[in-house]
């Protein structure tokens, strides 16, 4: 005699079943929070954006290594710098007003990865930005500004521009786990599969290495492609932390039955 089942202990809750204005509705309110937390977080930097530029302007030996031309130049810059800070400060909210969006349609068994999402994606972020500035900047500044052998003095804006640049999409690009993990939850991947395809794996990364890196030399690239190479690694952990349990699970009862 089977034992009954309690059809509200996986089931979506009500909100999945929003009309689509409704739907519409929700999402504006979630990019409007986002949004709130971005600008208060930006709105907060300002107190300390001067200390970060003149931190971010080490890899290049100091300030004094830069020139500023115009003279809009130097509040730009600054504006820029605040908007990286609160991009960083608020990536906790902006992940959460995100995720939240879609939790209607999780179970109440899976909201639980979506607080260890947020932690684990912060926390990649900072870890891609860190690379960034410790590992890739002062090596391709270095190749960069030595080019030639002609004497260079940076412009202001135009490093400020290149270094956040390098920052944040190194920080993106450390979100692949994670965006791994939401595909293997879709069932769109699985981590047989990543774990088979690794050739493809490698490809693709030397092609996005080859596309982010600032510079063209061989080792630039294998400093990017190495941490690329172990966020695979990592992807192939998290796929099967998204599926992997509950297909061995149907393989079990498979065989069983």
């Amino acid at each position: 005699m089977t034992e009954p089942q309690n059809p509200q202990a996986d089931a979506p809750d009500d909100q999945a079943l929003m009309s689509f204005w409704e739907h519409v509705e929700e999402l504006r309110k979630r990019l409007l929070i986002a949004l709130l937390a971005l600008g208060l977080a930006t709105a907060f930097s300002f107190f300390f954006a001067d200390k970060v530029i003149y931190l971010l302007a080490e890899p290049v030996g100091s300030i004094d290594a830069l020139q500023s031309i115009e003279v809009t130049e130097n509040i730009s810059v600054f504006m820029r710098v605040a908007l990286l800070c609160g991009v960083s400060i608020s990536m906790p909210v902006i992940l959460y007003e995100i995720l939240a969006f879609i939790l209607p349609a999780l179970k109440r068994s899976e909201k639980r990865w979506v607080y260890l999402t947020i932690v684990f994606g912060t926390l990649f972020f900072l870890a891609g930005a860190a690379f960034a500035y410790y590992v890739m900047l002062p090596s391709s500044l270095q190749f960069l500004i030595d080019f030639l052998a002609v004497e260079t003095k940076p412009r202001l804006s135009s490093y400020i521009n290149f270094i956040t640049s390098l920052i944040f999409w190194m920080g993106v690009g450390f979100q692949f786990p994670l965006v791994i993990f939401a595909l293997a939850k879709m069932d769109v991947v699985s981590a047989e599969a990543l774990a088979k395809g690794w050739r493809y794996g490698v490809v693709v990364i030397s092609v996005l290495a080859a596309m982010i890196t600032p510079t063209v030399d061989p080792v630039n690239m294998a400093l990017l492609m190495s941490p690329l190479l172990v966020l695979y690694v990592i992807s192939i952990f998290f796929a099967y932390l998204a599926n992997g349990k509950d297909k061995h699970k149907e393989v079990k009862e498979d065989e069983n039955s």
